[in-house]
């Protein structure tokens, strides 16, 4: 009994060679990764922004610290009110950011989701 090669093509059948099936895979690789990466880069934006804003927050209590050593007592309640102030104006920016920041999330989410149920070519 001699041994037969194994072909590279399924010629009658119809189906896909071995090549254009590994093509397939590769191809929900790439886009899984892609993904990924779409999400990866939203959760790094996103953790910038944040770093960012704890930064301005022990800014502010710096100062605050030291306009309170350094004052009247008139002049430190305005520091306070000053303060209260650029506190809820941070706080706005805060809900702004975390909604841009949920909303691209989301939209990778919804893209990956997309892509993932698009029949393969």
């Amino acid at each position: 009994m001699g041994t037969k090669p194994i072909q590279q093509k399924n010629e009658g059948s119809g189906g896909p060679v071995p090549g254009e099936f590994f093509e397939l895979g590769r191809e929900g690789t790439d886009a899984m990764l892609g993904m990924q990466r779409e999400l990866l880069d939203a959760y790094e934006h996103a953790s910038r922004a944040w770093l960012a804003r704890v930064q301005r927050e022990a800014n502010l209590w710096s100062e605050l610290a030291g306009k309170l050593m350094s004052s009247s007592v008139p002049k430190a309640l305005s520091a306070c009110q000053e303060d209260m102030a650029r506190r809820m104006q941070m706080t706005t920016e805060d809900g702004r950011q975390l909604a841009e920041d949920a909303q691209k999330v989301m939209e990778a989410m919804v893209q990956s989701v997309t892509t993932a149920r698009q029949p393969l070519k």
